[in-house]
């Protein structure tokens, strides 16, 4: 007999602003590499992770519309063609999140398991998780609501934890009941948990049948369902994803999967999770889990060190210098660096509020942005004029487009460029040039079979990027007056 399939559910509509300044609304911290010993990003190691399992099918993700086309292109390098990509016009919590889902799992008549993850976790030892959710699947078989607890390792306050009835050791293959969740206790309650065995870390990790957690949704919150059924009607195909319609979803509760379903359902159980698994929810938390020189420190990038320990030292560009310092985050990047005590790197994301309620750029986004066609680096910029670096991929184009308040010139340093400017069209090689003035038409195109790359140097009396009106766009992006 064929078993269940096994939709995995990756949830990767997070911000990770406790690792600011690398991790931005922009760009957020499932998109970056930080693992021990690999290239991959933490949203590729959560798919990775899972071949072998009994099963598996190809996995639905749920993001942020404006993260769509990296998503797309982080599974492409992994030549994973997903189920779905869900976008989400606005974040609403992990109830819709997972409500949606479900829904839309379910609508051939199907009813497959649900392997909920976050997109933006570490899992050190990945043949342990798998072996772990194996053995939750007969639970979820008989309809209970599985959650996966991770055994504790110190008296942390960070975490939620889940009670049970009896220590979790000797029953790991088959997990116990769910007796309560407990929202972050203190240090001496921590202390206190971590001695009585009966409490795991609350991971978010979830697998049940569809129906089973449709069933419970419907019961505990029928609002949530209502809601996310009427954006799942209304949705727009979009190229390969499925966008919600903006006004159902908005009206959904925003409120996460504990609180709307597992503190109320009699069908939660719990197995115990030991693979080495961390949130990465700051740059401390990063640090404990990464494999640490004599002196205790984390090196990456262009990072010397003399007479240091305990500190976590990151440079993404310029080369960094630690002399005799102890227990400190340092991370370095275009346009910011975090000087922070290691024990107090949880705040930073007070520091990412006080940033976006000035209106600093720096708070949201990098100098290098990325999009559909590739990615563009603003360089240098004063009041009237900017200079930017554009990568454009093989065969991508940038959209038919015109500026009312700003002229361009572009020179090609890699690559072959093809430029329309109204109507007519131009193959530009290395070193070759041309300009676009106030209210031409135009495009850019790469013909080549590498990435084109050119500077690009605009000017005028204003130079924001919302100064741009879309003609043709292959991403229909046409309804959004936004970056190019």
């Amino acid at each position: 007999m064929e078993p269940r399939p096994l939709i995995p559910v990756i949830l990767s509509g997070g911000s990770g602003t406790r690792l600011w300044p690398l991790s931005r609304a922009s760009y957020p911290k499932q998109y970056w590499a930080l693992g021990e010993s690999t290239n991959k990003t933490l949203l590729q190691q959560t798919q990775e992770r899972l071949h072998g399992l009994e099963g598996l099918s190809e996995p639905l993700l749920i993001c942020h519309e404006d993260h769509r086309f990296i998503v797309a292109e982080q599974m492409r390098q992994l030549n994973i063609s997903p189920r779905t990509i869900l976008l989400e016009p606005i974040g609403r919590n992990t109830a819709p999140a997972i409500a949606v889902a479900a829904l839309q799992a379910t609508e051939r008549g199907e009813d497959p398991l649900l392997l909920v993850l976050s997109a933006d976790h570490l899992i050190q030892n990945a043949s342990e998780f798998r072996k772990t959710i194996t053995a939750g699947r007969n639970a979820a078989e008989e309809g209970r609501l599985v959650t996966f607890g991770i055994i504790p390792t110190r008296p942390e306050t960070g975490y939620g934890y889940i009670e049970v009835e009896k220590p979790l050791i000797n029953h790991k293959s088959k997990g116990l009941p769910i007796l309560r969740f407990v929202e972050k206790p203190n240090k001496i309650t921590a202390e206190k948990f971590l001695v009585e065995g009966r409490f795991t870390w609350n991971s978010g990790i979830f697998l049940f049948k569809a129906s089973a957690i449709l069933s419970e949704l419907e019961r505990l919150a029928p609002e949530i369902v209502s809601c996310c059924r009427a954006s799942l009607e209304n949705e727009m195909p979009d190229m390969e994803f499925l966008r919600l319609e903006r006004e159902a979803f908005a009206n959904c509760p925003n409120v996460a999967i504990d609180v709307a379903v597992m503190e109320k359902t009699n069908l939660g159980t719990v197995l115990p999770l030991d693979a080495g698994w961390s949130d990465v929810g700051s740059w401390g938390a990063l640090w404990d889990t990464a494999k640490k020189d004599n002196d205790g420190n984390v090196l990456r990038g262009r990072v010397i060190t003399e007479k240091s320990e305990n500190c976590y030292l990151r440079s993404e560009h310029r080369l960094v210098v630690g002399l005799g310092i102890k227990n400190l985050v340092v991370v370095e990047t275009d346009d910011a660096i975090l000087v922070t005590n290691r024990e107090q790197s949880q705040e930073v994301k007070t520091i990412v509020n006080q940033l976006e309620s000035d209106g600093s750029p720096e708070g949201k986004a990098h100098r290098k942005i990325y999009r559909p066609w590739g990615y563009y680096t603003s360089v240098v910029e004063d009041n009237r004029w900017q200079v930017k670096r554009i990568v454009v991929k093989p065969g991508e184009s940038l959209s038919l487009q015109m500026h009312h308040h700003r002229a361009e010139h572009w020179i090609v340093v890699k690559g072959t460029a093809l430029v329309e400017r109204d109507g007519a069209k131009q193959l530009l090689g290395e070193n070759e040039s041309t300009y676009i003035p106030l209210g031409c038409k135009h495009r850019l195109t790469n013909p080549g079979k590498m990435p084109m790359e050119l500077i690009e140097v605009q000017s005028g009396a204003y130079l924001g990027e919302d100064d741009i009106i879309r003609f043709e766009d292959r991403y229909k992006r046409l309804n959004k007056i936004k970056l190019a």
